[in-house]
């Protein structure tokens, strides 16, 4: 772990339920994440040099052979103005098989690619094989030469190579180094919750790569957070000067006031992004169990301040291991069809249910209390939520104790 500041470390605690030992998805055993981060150049956009600050995360969900062995997994799409590949197997058959990849929205392809090849070279020489990767995607072209396409192959098999369980980095890594958060710099996150024994002891962890929302309709443990710390205190990435304003290469008019240097003159689409969302857990929870753990990661969304908006990519998947050992999605020649799985009855859910709305809310605060203040592209900053004025509303709230 890199170290960074999570909102634990600052006294912020949210919801009633107990982390893990990590506070991270590794704290469901045998999941592994890894990432590959992407950062070069200042200075004005050229596409195809830069600047660039992009990346790969890769998680794996449990130690074996993920594209042989495949385990029970669930999608929801709150909006579907993004894309995560692979989600239609995923929808028909209830089963993941290998790895999940985030990474930025046009680079879903060659992060596809590679990791077929990756699979593909696992499998012995001359055997037949295919493979439907799951790969996600947000949009960091704020701060990044998005239209380069500097993710490379080699980019996703460094990420594999680190695959790993404990700590998680977060913040301005992997997939998440050039995204933002409520008009903070924001990224890769990720917590976790065990329930209580007397209703089964299960893990549920979250990994979030969080790129949405408007500053203010931020909020953290309740408290209104984005309106306290506005952008006329900590800037906007998306503010720009009023004369000679370009958005995405269209002029924006009327906003010529030379009494005023800056202005955020981009309509509210364009702040309001993606996120992608990846839940775990021990549970032995059948495929449609695992579709309703996913849909729940939107109320932990929601109670940060998340909208589901047009222009926002808010993808869901949840994948259960309490059911390791699965055959891959066809059965062998001459096998009866038939195998033995365990299900949790659907009365039992509730408190994964609570346990995922809780692990989101926290992973998309810890996205942004991990982050660090990046420059991108043009020049254009991403500020940090910054600690000091959070812990203040926090305490001004009441959400602290001292």
């Amino acid at each position: 772990m890199s170290g960074a500041i999570r909102a634990r470390d600052l006294g912020i605690a949210i919801g009633e339920g107990t982390p893990g030992p990590l506070n991270a998805i590794t704290d469901v055993a045998g999941v592994r994440v890894g990432h590959s981060t992407i950062v070069s150049g200042e200075g004005p956009l050229v596409v195809g040099d830069g600047p660039v600050r992009t990346g790969v995360t890769v998680i794996d969900p449990h130690d074996g052979d993920t594209w042989t062995e495949p385990v029970f997994a669930g999608c929801h799409t709150l909006n579907g103005n993004g894309d995560v590949t692979g989600l239609e197997w995923i929808r028909e058959a209830g089963l993941l098989h290998g790895s999940i990849a985030i990474t930025n929205t046009h680079s879903v392809g060659t992060v596809r690619d590679a990791l077929v090849a990756h699979a593909v070279r696992t499998r012995k020489p001359g055997s037949a094989y295919w493979s439907l990767p799951v790969v996600g995607e947000t949009w960091d072209g704020r701060l990044s030469d998005i239209a380069g396409q500097h993710v490379r192959p080699e980019h996703l098999d460094a990420a594999i190579a680190d695959l790993r369980g404990g700590p998680v980095t977060e913040g301005n890594v992997g997939g998440g180094t050039g995204m933002l958060c409520h008009e903070f710099k924001g990224g890769i996150g990720t917590s976790s919750r065990v329930v209580p024994a007397a209703v089964g002891g299960w893990t549920v962890g979250v990994l979030v790569q969080a790129n949405y929302g408007r500053r203010g309709l931020l909020r953290i443990d309740g408290v209104p957070v984005g309106a306290a710390i506005p952008t006329t205190e900590v800037p906007s990435p998306w503010a720009r000067p009023r004369r000679g304003i370009a958005w995405d290469d269209q002029l924006v008019a009327g906003f010529d006031d030379p009494d005023d240097e800056w202005h955020d003159p981009t309509p509210r689409l364009g702040r309001d992004g993606s996120i992608i969302i990846v839940v775990a857990t021990d549970a032995p929870l059948l495929p449609g169990q695992c579709a309703r753990l996913a849909q729940r990661a939107g109320l932990g969304l929601a109670r940060t301040g998340g909208l589901g908006s047009t222009s926002s990519g808010d993808l869901f998947i949840a994948f259960a291991t309490g059911n390791r050992g699965l055959p891959p999605g066809e059965a062998p020649a001459g096998s009866t069809g038939v195998i033995e799985i365990r299900a949790l009855v659907d009365t039992a859910l509730d408190p994964l249910f609570e346990a995922t709305v809780e692990a989101t809310e926290e992973a998309i605060a810890n996205a942004l209390v991990a982050a660090e203040t990046m420059t991108g592209r043009d020049g254009v900053t991403a500020h940090r939520l910054p600690h000091d004025r959070l812990v203040g509303v926090m305490r001004r709230y009441g959400r602290l104790g001292g």
